[in-house]
Formats: C-alpha cells, structure tokens, sequence
C-alpha cells in the first residue's frame, strides 16, 4: 500500500510539473505570436538603431519591434560610423517621437504623417526634393538646410512654428502665413520673390545671397535682423521697422537707404553698392558698428 502511494504521489508530481512547462510555452507562443514588428529595410538606419540600443535583438535583420520603436521620444541619427541613410521606412513606427534628427546622409523622401508628436525637426544636408508636414503641427523648430528643395508642404498647418531653416536649397519664391514664425533662414537659394506679409512677429531674417531685387517689410514691425547682402536689391523700405538692431546689406545695387527710423541699429553693413553715394541718418544718431565704402556717407541730408 505504502509503494502504491508513493507511484501515485510521484506520478501526480509529474502530471503537476508536465501541465506547468505546457502552460509556460503555450504562454511563450502566445506572446510571441502578439508581437509586431516594423520593416527597416536600411541596413545603415537599423545599424545605428542598434549602437543606440533602441533595436533591441541587436541584430541586421531588416526588422526591430513595434514596441520598441513606440518608447523613443528623442533619436539622432547623425552617425555616419555604418554609412549614409537613404531610406527611412520604419520611422512610421516611433509614434511618441518628439525630436528627430537625421543630418548628412542621402535621404531623397519620407514620411511623418504619423510622427505627430513631433517639435524639432533636423534633416540639413540630404537629398530631399520635397516634404510634406502637414500631420506634423506641434512642429517648433524644423531645419531642412542644404537639400535640393524647393517647395515644402503643409507649413501652414504649424501653428507653433518658430524657427525655418530653409538655407542652401533652390527656391525661386517663398510665401508664408504664421503668427508664431520668429526666425525665418533662406540664404544661398534663388529667391527673387519673397512674401512675409502674413509673418508679423518675425525677429530675424536672413537672406544673403539671393536674386531679391526688392523686398517688402512693412508688417514685420518686430524685425530686429536683416541679413540681406549678396541680392539685387534697388531700393529698401525700413521706416516701419523700429526694432531694426542689425542691418547687413551689402553687395546690392541700391542708390538709396534711409535708416533715419531705425533709432535702435548698432551693426550696420552698406558697403559695395556702388551707386549708393549717401546714407540717410537722424542727426545725431550714433550707430556703434559701420561698414561703409570710402565713397560713402552717413547724413541726415541726402538729396
């Protein structure tokens, strides 16, 4: 009897033992078949997501986790250790992503329709033609410098827009509407029409090296920067821009400039306008820091 018991008690242990391995695989098997992954089909992206420990199977497989992906709020990817990016599929995936940057590498496209959370925005230096923001509205800084642009989509919907760096691409005309644009950079492009009309408390301007040949600044009362040398510009209206503290304009073709309004300017660039012999001043205001040709004069008389 006492045998009996002992086979039926080491019996039952096993049944016990057997139906909790059953029980922790079927479990296994579950989890894993729950799980979701996203397609990163750039060996280069996947690279760098692994050195930052955000693809957490460490491995080059053209996959990494859903769930992975969705607790990055921040990623750089200016790591060029594993190669240039050209293709950002994948991206889709990092939904809680508030800061991206990407700088320096051959991305051509992409796709944010579904990073909205999103506020700073980095892709200076790839190969973009165009971008599309429009789902991207909580956008506070974007910097697409040195593309190949020349259109961007969807700016009108950033209501919180404060800083556009659109610098070293290929825009022949550029209107904007926002009331929260403070910082508006387009250097180096090909603009010869510029509206900022609808842009009234924009700070700081910069347009060197342009084909502007004029320039419409009345509604940007808060302008305190104009960079502005290297245009064609003939003629400028400053009168309404009181808070107007730095004033580059150098390398146009003005015969005039008035900057009798401009009672807070302390850094002043005029030189190499040839046909620009005499710059109206009030009389009496002192500006710190001129740039001027010898053939140049400051006086409150100029005609």
């Amino acid at each position: 009897m006492k045998n009996s018991k002992q086979i039926s008690l080491t019996y039952f242990c096993i049944l016990f033992l057997m139906g909790v391995t059953v029980s922790c695989s079927n479990d296994d098997i579950i989890g894993a078949l729950n799980l979701t992954y996203l397609n990163i089909p750039d060996s280069s992206f996947e690279a760098i997501l692994i050195k930052t420990g955000v693809d957490s199977d460490g491995i080059i497989n053209q996959q990494m986790l859903s769930s992975d992906a969705e607790e990055i709020t921040t990623l750089d990817l200016s790591n060029l250790e594993y190669g240039a990016i050209t293709d950002l599929t994948g991206i889709e995936g990092f939904t809680s992503l508030t800061k991206l940057i990407a700088i320096q590498h051959d991305i051509a496209q992409i796709d944010l329709s579904d990073n909205l959370n999103l506020d700073t925005l980095n892709l200076a230096g790839n190969k973009l033609l165009s971008i599309d923001i429009s789902n991207n509205s909580k956008l506070v800084l974007l910097d697409l410098t040195a593309n190949e642009m020349n259109s961007v989509v969807g700016l009108s919907e950033l209501g919180k827009l404060r800083d556009l760096d659109l610098s070293w691409n290929y825009f022949e005309t550029f209107s904007i509407s926002s009331e929260s644009l403070q910082v508006l950079h387009m250097s180096n492009n090909d603009l010869y029409l510029l509206d900022i009309s609808s842009a009234p408390n924009l700070k700081n301007l910069l347009l060197t090296s342009n084909r502007l040949q004029g320039l419409e600044v009345f509604s940007n009362k808060k302008l305190e920067t104009l960079l502005i040398s290297d245009n064609e510009l003939q003629t400028i209206n400053l009168l309404e821009n009181h808070n107007l503290t730095h004033l580059y304009i150098t390398s146009n073709s003005l015969d005039r400039l008035n900057v009798s309004f401009n009672q807070n300017l302390i850094d002043l660039k005029v030189d190499r306008n040839p046909n620009l012999s005499c710059i109206k001043v009030l009389d009496g205001q002192n500006i710190p820091q001129i740039s001027k040709s010898d053939h140049q004069e400051l006086n409150d008389d100029c005609n």
